[in-house]
């Protein structure tokens, strides 16, 4: 076995979403750090794409937010395909859950992405920081000292020495197996993901989907899909010159391990491709099969009780991402999670290191941040796609309709609102200017969109920007945004007043919701229907303000 001469303070293992946020941030700090990815290239083991929710934009790492990372399209909302005869094309309609125009999309609910090009930039970043990256390695086993994790042995036999290690290889890693620290999740838990990536030309996108995900749900003898509650439904999400055509079922159903899962693929892909009308008749005609691709993912680990209150921590080692079970259960997305915990599980090994304090005890800090972070928890304990299982037993339309409208509909309100409000108002407690620097995120995202002018992309082309400047817009523009900045500068005298009696009263907010959704949400859709061609004509308008706009009056910094 050789062992490395070299002593890192820090070791990053996974160069996924979570894992460079971590190394990025700790060599920020002045930490000697080492990101290992056991791919030749990074982003070959995440291949696939997915929607990355805005509230991971929003209350991620600021580097995120006030960067120009990659994404395909930004996304408004979602578009629920209730399928309750795929043969006569019974089918009902939910699309509450929309960002009305004229902000959506630029005021995304999310942003399309292939996750290679994304953790790219991610890695690139944490290069410019210092981080030191050593890919072709996997990791099979951890150095222990005393009881405290020093370090790690690789494939090659090579022992790397550190001062703490950050788990971020996801729910497929044995590290914290190793480690001790956790257990493998059982098969139940666990969802193979059937993806098909189609190129299809950009104006079809523009028409078909807009910037919407399109969600399919079928009663399971239709075979249209996976059985309900024990995976998705059919998910598309459109890209800027492609489609994603995804499908996930759990590896067990009922502890009876479900026979010939690529079998049963086939054949909902057969039939909903066939008889799907707008797939039919719109997509498959121009569609080209690319590539498909087979990915597993932890899909119920937050809803049992156990395999959540499993430690993510100990002598000298975190867990992140969905290395640690944050997998969201009905969005089917780790990526806020992954951020959010990449930057927790960061903060506190630099205290930790800079106290010499790598105890368990002291790591408990991660694990209470986790635990109190409204978001995670939201994302982890939602039961709607779970209990589409019970809508399927008794066949009951009425609560097949109930738990993909909370879930995937504007009744996720009823149980989304209070987590959201609880990080909204602590973010702006700590940073009083974080409005002004949200709403440059969007439009300059939406800007980097039409131009495709994200940093470190071979696509740019700033050539394309306009000469011409909307020289009153800008004003106006800009002004607004120093007349936010100001007025919160004021009221910032007494936001700790404020905002600790906001923080406070979001805990009713789901409750109300609950209350008054049901009466206003149908006044409120019927309202966007009626208004919706004056609002598609401001909404052209801002978008042209956009694309003439300097973007510099975008720019965070």
């Amino acid at each position: 076995m050789t062992e490395n001469s070299e002593e890192f303070d820090v070791i990053v293992v996974g160069a996924g979403f979570g894992g460079p946020i971590a190394a990025k941030i700790c060599a920020d700090a002045g930490l000697k750090t080492l990101l290992i990815e056991r791919s030749k290239n990074i982003g070959d083991k995440v291949i696939s794409g997915l929607t990355i929710p805005f509230y991971g934009f929003l209350f991620g790492p600021s580097f995120i937010r006030d960067g120009n990372p990659p994404f395909e399209r930004p996304a408004d909302g979602i578009v629920n395909y209730i399928i309750k005869d795929i043969n006569t094309s019974d089918i009902d309609i939910d699309d509450s859950l929309r960002v009305p125009k004229p902000i959506g999309p630029i005021i995304a609910f999310g942003y399309n992405t292939y996750c290679k090009p994304f953790c790219e930039w991610e890695v690139k970043k944490a290069v410019e920081a210092g981080v030191v990256v050593k890919t072709s390695t996997t990791v099979i086993d951890i150095i222990k000292e005393d009881g405290f994790i020093k370090g790690i042995i690789t494939d090659s036999d090579e022992k790397i020495s550190s001062k703490m290690v950050i788990d971020a290889e996801g729910s497929q890693g044995l590290l914290a197996i190793k480690a001790g620290i956790r257990e493998k999740y059982p098969p139940e838990t666990i969802s193979l993901a059937d993806t098909y990536d189609y190129e299809l030309p950009k104006p079809l996108i523009d028409r078909i989907f807009g910037h919407s995900v399109k969600m399919c749900w079928g009663w399971d003898e239709q075979k249209v899909a996976p059985p309900l509650g024990y995976g998705n439904g059919l998910m598309v999400w459109p890209y800027r010159e492609s489609l994603h055509f995804m499908q996930d079922q759990c590896l067990s159903i009922n502890h009876n391990k479900v026979p010939n899962i690529s079998k049963l693929f086939e054949e909902y892909h057969n039939n909903i491709t066939t008889k799907l009308s707008w797939w039919k008749d719109q997509v498959a005609p121009k569609a080209k099969l690319r590539a498909r691709m087979w990915e597993g993912f932890e899909i119920y680990v937050g809803l049992d009780n156990r395999l959540r209150n499993m430690p993510n921590y100990t002598d000298g080692m975190i867990l992140i991402g969905d290395a640690a079970g944050l997998e969201s259960t009905e969005l089917c997305d780790g990526v806020p999670a992954a951020w959010f915990s990449a930057e927790i599980a960061a903060k506190v090994t630099i205290e930790a290191i800079k106290l010499n304090n790598t105890s368990k005890s002291f790591l408990k800090k991660y694990d209470d941040k986790i635990k109190s972070h409204p978001i995670i928890q939201w994302s982890i304990s939602g039961r709607n796609r779970y209990d589409l299982r019970e809508a399927q037993i008794e066949h009951d339309e009425v609560k097949l309709k109930k738990y993909i409208h909370n879930g995937w509909g504007l009744g996720s309100l009823t149980h989304f609102t209070t987590p959201l409000l609880k990080i909204l108002f602590s973010s702006i407690k700590n940073d009083t200017s974080i409005i002004t620097k949200w709403i440059k995120m969007y439009f300059r995202y939406y800007q980097n969109w039409i131009y495709e002018t994200y940093e470190f992309s071979e696509r740019t082309n700033k050539s394309k920007i306009l000469s011409k400047r909307p020289e009153f817009g800008q004003l106006l523009f800009t002004s607004l945004l120093t007349m936010i900045d100001a007025g919160l500068k004021i009221v910032s005298r007494f936001k700790r007043l404020y905002s600790n009696t906001l923080i406070s009263l979001s805990e009713f907010a789901n409750p109300f919701i609950s209350k008054v959704l049901p009466k206003f949400e149908p006044i409120f859709l019927r309202l966007i229907r009626l208004f919706e061609p004056f609002l598609n004509k401001l909404s052209k308008k801002l978008i042209v303000f956009i694309e003439r706009a300097n973007p510099k009056i975008f720019s965070a910094a």
